[in-house]
């Protein structure tokens, strides 16, 4: 088992050859067999701290071609709005996606979301920050206690106030050191209601945050869009890693799209045994090990993920395992199906948006994060829809008729809220018994349970996950080439 689960053969797509770590480099010196080692505690990088700025700031927003159709692009650009605020993190120049989010609470499980990576957060809440940021604590089962992952995922940060001075029982340092220290820029002290309308007409755009300097109409052309990349491949673990449960025998593969800790947290406080792969395993290689499989959230756009959806569809047509599917896990899942998946005009994202449950009528709150939704109509008729958004109508969920296999747009798990629809990992759990005992019927010698060796030496974390820069390192490309090209003029 442990040869298959490492070292898989994928004759048409990833393999571990495109791996930057090898098993090797994996193992810890002189390892002992013991299933109850305890995780590896990462420490933070802060290669990209700076002290934190109080200079003058910028937020521009370009305005798309898609948003304005019968116009010049001269005229688009002109048209984009200037924000200008103060700036309270870290003194960095950067360019994304600018989005807006409705939570009132859980400033510091939104902004480690790895589905932000490479958008600039704008947060509808006048004063963010008044409670400060939480240590690193980490549970019983070596997860992070008050982050969805070890590193701030978004971009940039927009409020329109900013609490300077903080105040919990859990809070060690303030939102702008934390900002400053994970080389994230954040503004204050801008219209964020203004932001937030031109958002909801034009729908998603492009935004640049500068700092200390003044805007310069210019440098529109050094906006990255980070749609155009593959963010799933930034956020997923580079090589498989492992979480035990103390409390059950089930064992569950997680193709980790950008994992956040409360999904693991929510299978292991279940009885399940993690194993989590990148995105691109080939995961029906070694389906037949588990107990179930589990598509994590996300950042992005879903279509960048085809290794992804085709090792799905290998995997339906070849096993009968209970497979579950979150956000984009969700979407990549529909696609896998047969489904399109569509971009929505400004996502949804918020603590707050009801979800009705198709199958039996009932209403469900639930904490969202999503730029793409699927496309219902394209449906093939073996599936059927789930849950229905009752904001906009756009898709929450879709289920096999007669298989184990259902998604969900929305996250049960919530970090910070609502829970209401966490009872979904229960339902989810019941199938990946039923599996269980059924596999037991037909291969009475069938163990699922991680062996020792496995456990130990297989990481505790993801491996090889860069923290965000917001684009900064494409624009410095970009501006690289661009300098070299001006050379090249001149010679």
């Amino acid at each position: 088992m442990l040869s298959r689960i490492v070292r898989p053969t994928a004759p048409r797509l990833a393999s571990v050859s495109k791996w930057p770590l090898t098993l090797a480099k994996l193992t810890r010196p002189f390892a002992t067999v013991d299933g109850n080692t305890p995780r590896m505690q990462p420490t933070p990088s802060r290669t990209r701290a700076t002290p934190i700025s109080h200079d003058r700031a910028t937020f521009t927003i370009r305005v798309g071609l898609l948003q304005v159709p019968r116009r010049s692009q001269a005229d688009i650009v002109q048209d984009g709005p200037v924000f200008n605020g103060k700036s309270f993190g870290a003194k960095t120049n950067i360019s994304g996606e600018a989005v807006f989010t409705t939570s009132l609470v859980g400033y510091p499980e939104s902004l480690t979301d790895p589905s932000y990576r490479g958008q600039i957060l704008v947060f509808t809440q006048p004063l963010i920050g008044n409670y400060g940021i939480p240590s690193t604590a980490r549970d019983e089962n070596g997860l992070l206690r008050y982050f969805e992952s070890p590193n701030l995922q978004a971009a940039g940060v927009v409020v329109a106030d900013v609490a300077e001075q903080y105040s919990h029982w859990t809070a060690v340092k303030s939102l702008g050191e934390w900002c400053a220290e994970e080389g994230v820029p954040a503004v204050s002290g801008v219209d964020t209601r203004a932001i937030v309308t031109y958002l909801r007409e034009q729908g998603s755009s492009l935004a640049r945050i500068t700092i200390g300097e003044e805007y310069d109409a210019d440098q529109d052309e050094a906006f990255i869009d980070p749609e155009q990349i593959n963010l799933v491949h930034k956020v997923s673990t580079k090589a498989p890693f492992h979480i035990s449960s103390s409390t059950g025998d089930s064992h569950i593969a997680v193709i980790d799209c950008g994992v956040k800790e409360n999904i693991l947290r929510s299978l292991v406080g279940r009885g399940a045994s993690v194993t989590a792969f990148p995105y691109d395993y080939p995961i029906h290689k070694v389906a037949h090990h588990f107990d179930g499989v589990f598509i994590t959230n996300g950042p992005g756009d879903p279509t960048h993920c085809q290794d992804t959806v085709y090792h799905l569809q290998k995997l339906m047509e070849s096993s009968q395992i209970p497979i579950m599917g979150i956000c984009l896990g969700h979407q990549l899942l529909a696609l896998a199906a047969g489904a399109r998946t569509i971009k929505l005009k400004y996502g949804n994202r918020a603590h707050n948006i009801p979800a009705l449950d198709l199958t039996t009528g009932r209403c469900h709150i639930t904490s969202q994060n999503h730029g793409y939704a699927v496309d219902t109509s394209t449906l093939p008729p073996d599936w059927k829809e789930y849950f229905v958004n009752l904001n906009d109508s756009s898709n929450e969920g879709i289920i096999h008729k007669s298989r184990p296999i259902f998604g969900t747009q929305f996250h049960p798990e919530a970090r910070g809220g609502p829970l209401d629809s966490s009872y979904l990992f229960d339902t989810y759990m019941e199938s990946v018994g039923r599996y269980k005992r059924n596999q037991a019927i037909f291969q009475p010698k069938r163990d699922s349970r991680p062996s020792p060796l496995l456990v130990d030496l297989l990481a505790k974390e993801r491996v090889g996950v860069v923290p965000t820069t917001g684009m900064e390192n494409l624009l410095r490309m970009g501006e690289a080439g661009e300098q070299a090209a001006t050379a090249a003029r001149a010679a």
